[in-house]
């Protein structure tokens, strides 16, 4: 190598020695060691060791094709060494800003998210069930109300045929129309109940 390459890839190596530093503080701070399992450790640090690997390698493949000497090594220590002296307080403090900053502008777009998007449908969606309930409800009760007149008009004019018929016709037959009649009667007034709850349950919401 010639002499200006020579001291490039010094330069070099004594920086990627200090981005070394900054990284393996950085991966310590998130990593959080003691809340996590020893496997999962293992292969985050094997992981880390291997990425800096190759990119201190493919930073002097860039300077000096790849040569390695043993002043390179030193050089890389000695850029750790001045990040550790020089420069790590600087950088932890730097990096505390910046994750509570992150965390903050996170905080205020979901509040932000939260205010004008999830609650706005969430409270159109409570207004268009409460709508389509009350709506069913009344068309319910309009059906009642259809059915008992036209039941009224039924009974009135065929009551006669009927006071025939239960002449004619055998008392069992007679018995199972009766339980029939209770059992749909019985199914209208679940189908109210519900409704009349759901409609206090969103009412509550609201």
């Amino acid at each position: 190598m010639s002499l200006p390459v020579q001291f490039y890839t010094l330069l070099a190596m004594i920086g990627m020695g200090s981005l070394f530093g900054a990284t393996l503080d950085t991966y310590q701070r998130f990593l959080k060691r003691g809340t996590r399992k020893r496997l999962i450790v293992f292969l985050n640090d094997l992981l880390f060791w291997l990425i800096q690997g190759i990119i201190i390698f493919y930073v002097l493949f860039l300077v000096n094709y790849g040569e390695l000497r043993f002043y390179l090594f030193l050089a890389l220590l000695c850029g750790f060494s001045a990040y550790q002296a020089l420069f790590k307080q600087i950088y932890l403090r730097l990096l505390e800003s910046l994750i509570r900053t992150v965390k903050a502008i996170a905080k205020m777009i979901y509040r932000t998210g939260y205010l004008l998007v999830y609650k706005p449908v969430k409270g159109l969606c409570i207004l268009l069930i409460t709508i389509i309930l009350y709506i069913y409800g009344l068309l319910l009760s309009l059906v009642k109300i259809v059915w008992a007149m036209v039941e009224w008009v039924l009974k009135t004019v065929f009551m006669p045929f009927v006071w025939v018929l239960k002449k004619i016709i055998p008392e069992s037959v007679i018995e199972f129309v009766a339980r029939s009649r209770k059992t749909i009667a019985g199914k209208l007034k679940g189908s109210k109940n519900i409704i009349i709850k759901a409609m206090n349950f969103f009412r509550k919401k609201r």
